[in-house]
């Protein structure tokens, strides 16, 4: 059980119909800690174990607006734990729970809300939290292999755009001069090698900066 601390473990088992024998602490809930706390970005893991500890207190039998109220004072993300008493606040004021997540896309995307009013429909809330706690895993696991797939072109990149430099500025002027002294005339394919080389030197960092701004949002 994620918890942050032993009080409020034996709280969220309590809950959740357990009996506790022995408790022992591993890591903090939202483990990244006070890092986390500092920047308000809400990132995927949060968003599963939130929608994971939820379904189980729900399953429980506790009412969604406790059971929210209990979680919030775990949520180390400020964002999340601002946005999550904003929802126990609106339901307790008399809104359901799928209409007030509307209110919050930072944290609750399109889908989450749709999926979480068909299941409030359904009366199956926490099937729905589980559903989008998987849904959000996957796509976090998906994300992170492409930007590992991508990691290592990149780094090519980089390196080409290096040498590629470093060609321009001293080996390609001595080859040019050379040529100059001897009254000769480049060859086609030199030329056509210069003119490739001055693009990549104009806009080759921008073409990287491009790449990398894929790889991260993506």
């Amino acid at each position: 059980v994620n918890a942050g601390n032993e009080e409020a473990a034996l709280d969220l088992l309590s809950y959740s119909g357990c009996k506790v024998l022995s408790l022992k602490q591993i890591t903090p809930f939202f483990s990244a800690g006070k890092l986390t706390a500092t920047f308000s970005k809400i990132n995927p893991r949060e968003m599963i174990m939130f929608s994971r500890q939820l379904a189980l207190l729900v399953e429980a039998g506790s009412d969604i607006a406790a059971a929210l109220d209990l979680l919030s004072g775990q949520i180390t993300n400020r964002m999340l734990k601002n946005i999550v008493r904003e929802v126990v606040a609106d339901i307790r004021g008399g809104l359901r729970i799928s209409q007030t997540l509307q209110k919050h896309p930072k944290a609750f995307s399109a889908l989450y809300c749709r999926t979480i009013a068909v299941s409030e429909e359904t009366g199956n809330l926490e099937s729905g939290l589980r559903q989008m706690a998987d849904y959000i895993e996957k796509q976090a696991t998906s994300s992170k292999k492409i930007k590992s797939a991508l990691t290592y072109p990149i780094i090519v990149l980089v390196l080409a755009v290096v040498v590629i430099a470093v060609l321009v500025t001293f080996v390609m002027p001595a080859f040019i001069g050379l040529y100059s002294s001897l009254g000769a005339e480049l060859p086609g394919i030199t030329k056509a090698l210069l003119a490739i080389v001055k693009f990549l030197l104009h806009y080759g960092l921008f073409i990287l900066a491009g790449i990398v701004a894929v790889v991260v949002i993506g």
